[in-house]
């Protein structure tokens, strides 16, 4: 059981790692666009729909079943720093993915005022934090 619930957990890590990319990319164009009434108008839509139908519940189903395989192999725990530190940053990714519906909260209602620039930057933070992530899993470096 406890593999097929680790499948699960990176077929909707994998989920929900898209939206992380991809919200902040539309916020790129949302920024960089917003007096094309028009193309604002869909990319509204396009942010909520990937926040709420593909963004939430692969974040639920990544948590359920991360939480799962902690509690079935508590072990885990003294194999090493790295699950200390690879729940730190999930921690970190968590709230970014929620300061991700803050932005785009703000985007709806014609007010978030950071540009293109900045949400260049912004996206490249899921990224740094993945690699780090996966590079804890898989080298266990501590």
């Amino acid at each position: 059981m406890y593999l097929w619930i680790k499948a699960i957990h990176i077929i909707f890590m994998v989920s929900w790692m898209a939206v992380l990319f991809y919200l902040p990319r539309l916020f790129v164009y949302h920024a960089e666009n917003k007096d094309n009434k028009e193309f604002v108008k869909i990319v509204k839509i396009m942010e909520k729909r990937l926040f709420y139908v593909i963004g939430i519940p692969a974040f639920v189903i990544t948590l359920i079943t991360g939480l799962s395989m902690i509690f079935m192999n508590p072990g885990l725990f003294k194999s090493g720093g790295w699950l200390h530190a690879k729940l730190t940053l999930v921690a970190i990714l968590i709230a970014y993915f929620f300061h991700n519906e803050y932005v785009r909260r703000r985007f709806e209602k014609d007010a978030c005022d950071k540009s293109g620039k900045f949400f260049r930057i912004y996206n490249e933070i899921p990224t740094v934090l993945l690699i780090l992530i996966v590079i804890l899993v898989i080298v266990r470096p501590f």
